[in-house]
């Protein structure tokens, strides 16, 4: 059991006396506050932060923090306010127990929307002082230690919610040990059984292989001396839940991982670290392809180490890391390891620097991410980044997740780049925006001042910042474009009833925000998403109570209107065709071919009904799907794309199904201007020898 004084001794050795009195005092003041208290297990409730103060202890850091710790439940369960706790400490102390208390149950409509609500207000926490996370892990910590009092459904919820988020925020700043305390509690309480099978596998492999690796690393470390090179050379143990990931993801058995010896040397200096690693190479034939060099080029943690793999003369593969004594305390504690408030320094370390871009970057997203849930589901993406390294044509080295694109680059950079990008060049080639990136590539963006996001740039961007980014922007073009084809809409409806927007007074304008509760700007925006009915607005503003009065002239439909008009899949309406509109809440206006047979249903509901024309003058491009019966013959497949692409069409989409051995039929649909367009293209592909038959395909 730990007390205040053995608490009081840790500190000792890195803290000044009064730092540690101060420690003391808010030990007895949180003991005072929880009087009364229990845990689940039935101890006295003050046990809990004082366990919470002690990890941070370990990872030696400042009175603040300890304070803080102590005292993080004060505020929530003790009714005692935060002004108080300013006045009896610090408000800096204040400050970090109101960002680390549990926040206020609000009623959400699922335990997910709470969760990610919550690690929202916590993201705006750690942005004032990065310290609020570090005591939310370490009472995390606790917590999952003392899981077994709770019903095993809620163990699990903690765990799963530990393995998602906890355990990838103390990787994402550099805290290996908090992570793989994290990450063992959580595999034990997720998957007790095979938790225990594999300890005691782990336990005989450990057994059965003891000698094979004291050999190895005696060798490494005779011939080290014999170089005049000063190390530790420490055999490297595999943790369980590591185990089972690879299992899971490499698809490869127990032994398959654990025949793979890991050893970790740790030397004196950067240039020590090379030197050693010439020195192991010569002694092992290194496996091509598996060296990485994490001094150069840091993990976005700041994780620095060499990584390479050898074949040993036993045939077995050895994996070695080499690094500094300060290399390796970073890698353990990350930014817990050289804490800014313990030197009193106004210099951060880089690894604090890394965690407060992160974290900059959080704010970022949550600026504009929809809701919680969209904010934390862009989070996780960044939090599990297997990483490229890749570079600016000026030299500057950009981290990004596996798989990222030029799009998620230029984003990276900056968010004005990632939205006027038009093109990339890679490795000064122009290659696809959605090509992934590859370490050491040479990235450019290329922009325009009048480009913008463009939506499928959604089916392959990686990173939380440019799927939160493109969103945000999309969200509000939606909105732009709905406000502009609700005004015109309305507009038309109030000219069949023989009035006009300009003729709309001010005070029926402030009767019509009194009677539907929202600006006529706003009621012009639900207009133009399907929301409400035009005409139905047009007679509130005018005061007219006849709903059966006529609706009047077809709105004309231009191909300019942006994301609220859509064209129903089902028909693909064409500019010239007889065409009808359906309202459709959230997407706009709807627009089917007349005789469609799924525009009949909604006809009968005459408010979601408009009816449309074509402009005079219509622009962009229109999907239509056709359909083609062909011989299955050699080459016959590309024939076809090159006769479309000769007429400047694209293939959105192709799917193909054999009619009998000779024989099949391809559903094409196609990028078209105009009917024109088509009937020139289905023209061309009946030329094409082998081709039976063309038909417009129609639902």
């Amino acid at each position: 059991m730990q007390t205040i004084e053995s608490l009081a001794d840790t500190l000792a050795d890195y803290l000044e006396s009064p730092q540690i009195n101060a420690v003391r005092r808010a030990y007895y003041y949180a003991e005072q506050a929880h009087d009364g208290q229990l845990r689940r297990s039935g101890e006295p409730y003050v046990t809990h932060p004082l366990a919470v103060a002690c990890i941070l202890a370990d990872m030696r850091m400042d009175h603040e923090s300890l304070i803080a710790a102590l005292l993080h439940d004060v505020i929530e369960d003790t009714g005692i306010s935060k002004q108080a706790l300013a006045t009896q400490f610090t408000p800096a102390v204040a400050d970090l127990v109101d960002g680390v208390s549990k926040l206020t149950q609000i009623e959400f409509r699922s335990k997910a929307e709470a969760q990610a609500e919550n690690f929202q207000k916590m993201a705006l926490a750690m942005a004032k002082d990065i310290r609020v996370i570090l005591v939310k892990l370490a009472d995390r910590l606790h917590n999952m230690r003392t899981l077994g009092v709770l019903r095993p459904d809620k163990r699990r919820r903690i765990a799963k919610e530990t393995l998602e988020i906890y355990a990838p925020i103390a990787n994402r700043l550099g805290m290996h040990n908090l992570r793989i305390d994290f990450e063992e509690l959580g595999f034990a309480t997720m998957h007790p059984m095979r938790a225990r099978r594999f300890h005691s596998a782990l336990k005989a492999v450990r057994g059965n292989r003891k000698e094979l690796l004291e050999n190895i690393r005696s060798a490494m470390l005779e011939r080290l001396e014999q170089e005049g090179h000063q190390a530790s050379v420490l055999g490297r143990e595999k943790h369980l839940y590591g185990i089972y990931q690879k299992m899971k993801q490499k698809r490869k058995s127990f032994t398959d991982i654990m025949d793979v010896f890991a050893f970790r040397i740790i030397v004196d200096s950067v240039d020590t670290c090379y030197r050693v690693l010439g020195i192991i190479h010569s002694m092992y034939k290194p496996v091509a392809g598996q060296f990485k060099d994490y001094i150069a080029i840091p993990k976005a943690n700041g994780y620095q180490s060499l990584h390479t793999v050898l074949f040993s003369s036993h045939g077995v593969p050895i994996e070695v890391q080499i690094r500094t004594l300060e290399m390796e305390e970073m890698a353990n504690n990350g930014i817990a390891a050289h804490w800014l408030y313990k030197s009193g320094s106004n210099e951060s370390s880089n690894s604090q620097q890394r965690a407060r871009q992160w974290v900059q970057g959080l704010l970022e997203m949550q600026e504009v991410a929809g809701n919680s849930l969209e904010f934390i589901e862009n989070v996780k993406i960044d939090l599990f980044p297997d990483e490229v390294h890749v570079f600016s044509p000026k030299g500057q080295i950009y981290t990004l997740p596996a798989g990222s694109t030029a799009v998620d680059f230029a984003y990276a950079v900056h968010t004005d780049v990632g939205n006027s990008c038009v093109s990339c060049r890679i490795n000064r080639k122009l290659a696809p925006l959605s090509e992934p990136l590859q370490n050491g590539q040479t990235v450019e963006i290329i922009t325009s001042t009048t480009s913008t996001p463009n939506p499928s740039w959604l089916n392959f961007v990686i990173t939380g910042k440019a799927r939160t980014t493109i969103r945000h922007f999309l969200k509000h073009q939606r909105e732009s474009d709905a406000g502009d084809l609700g005004r015109q809409l309305l507009e038309q409806a109030l000219r069949d009833l023989g009035s006009s927007l300009d003729g709309i007074s001010e005070h029926q304008t402030e009767k019509f925000n009194q009677s539907t509760g929202v600006s006529l700007s706003k009621a012009m925006e639900e207009i133009g998403l399907g929301d409400r009915v035009a005409l139905l607005s047009a007679r509130k503003l005018l005061d007219l109570s006849d709903k059966s009065a006529p609706q009047g002239q077809p709105f004309a439909i231009a191909g300019t209107e942006g994301l609220t008009v859509d064209y129903a899949g089902c028909c693909h309406p064409l500019p010239g065709e007889h065409i009808i509109g359906h309202l459709s809440s959230g997407r706009g206006i709807v627009v089917h071919l007349e005789n469609c047979n799924n525009v009949q249903r909604v006809r009968r509901d005459h408010e979601k009904t408009i009816p449309l024309v074509w402009a005079k003058e219509v622009e962009g491009v229109f999907s239509v799907a056709i359909r083609i019966s062909l011989e299955n013959r050699r080459g016959i497949f590309a024939q076809l794309a090159n006769r479309v692409s000769a007429m400047d069409a694209d293939i959105e989409q192709i799917s193909t199904a054999e009619q009998d051995a000779s024989f099949s039929t391809i559903d094409l649909v196609l990028s078209v201007t105009s009917r024109v367009h088509l009937a020139n293209i289905m023209r061309r592909i009946r030329s094409i020898g082998g081709v039976q038959k063309v038909s417009r395909l129609k639902q």
